[in-house]
């Protein structure tokens, strides 16, 4: 391998990479994320479709329902407001569950990892991917914050089919501004988010109302800081 071709491969292009992400992710931290690369795939992904919709309202995080918020925190990443960004507690957990009992390996993702996916990754099943949203998870608990992560995750989550982000969900589903949610509607949207191509909270199956019960009884048992709860 030649000096300048080593240069460029272990000097210049990880340095210029870095630079980048970090300018990237500071202009996010103020800039609304109007499209995503997960948008990208689905808009390929159904592009034999005609009128295929690409739904997404951007609102501020205090246009959320408190009630929405507290749902998908239960739904999602109890641990969010205590991890750095990785759950390891919950990592720790499934591979006990895997050598101990044998059961498939599951995704432990937080809030913050999905939200590091969708909108810098494509989504991919692979270990390269993995790794870049790892880096990613990293950067944007650092220079975004709770606050900025949960703005952007209710924002961008995939919500139903060509639906992104709760407040185009909540208008769908329920005619209603994400704002005006109440506890039960807000935990119907929350519990689609793991499927939201095969699940809806328009058409509950026995699986969903069950799994509905189950966080409205742990949402009392969560602790939020306070600017969740107003």
């Amino acid at each position: 391998m030649g000096k300048k071709l080593a240069y460029w491969l272990f000097l210049r292009i990880p340095f210029w990479t870095i630079v980048t992400s970090l300018f990237l992710v500071t202009l996010l931290k103020w800039v609304p994320v109007r499209y995503t690369p997960l948008m990208l795939k689905r808009a390929f992904q159904f592009r034999s479709e005609e009128n295929y919709p690409t739904e997404q309202k951007w609102v501020s995080l205090e246009d959320f329902s408190p009630e929405l918020i507290q749902a998908v925190i239960a739904c999602e990443d109890n641990l969010f407001f205590e991890h750095n960004g990785f759950d390891w507690k919950e990592v720790k957990k499934m591979l006990q569950e895997h050598d101990e009992k044998g059961r498939d390996i599951r995704g432990c993702s937080t809030i913050t990892q999905q939200t590091a996916k969708n909108v810098f990754t494509l989504g991919t099943r692979t270990w390269v991917r993995k790794a870049a949203e790892t880096y990613w998870t990293v950067l944007i608990e650092w220079i975004w914050g709770k606050r900025r992560i949960l703005e952007v995750y209710l924002n961008v989550a995939e919500t139903g089919r060509g639906i992104y982000g709760m407040e185009a969900a909540s208008e769908n589903y329920f005619g209603i501004p994400a704002r005006r949610l109440d506890r039960n509607r807000a935990v119907a949207l929350a519990i689609c988010l793991p499927s939201p191509l095969e699940s809806s909270p328009d058409r509950p199956t026995a699986y969903s109302r069950r799994r509905e019960r189950q966080i409205l009884s742990l949402i009392p048992k969560l602790r939020f800081p306070d600017w969740v709860t107003k």
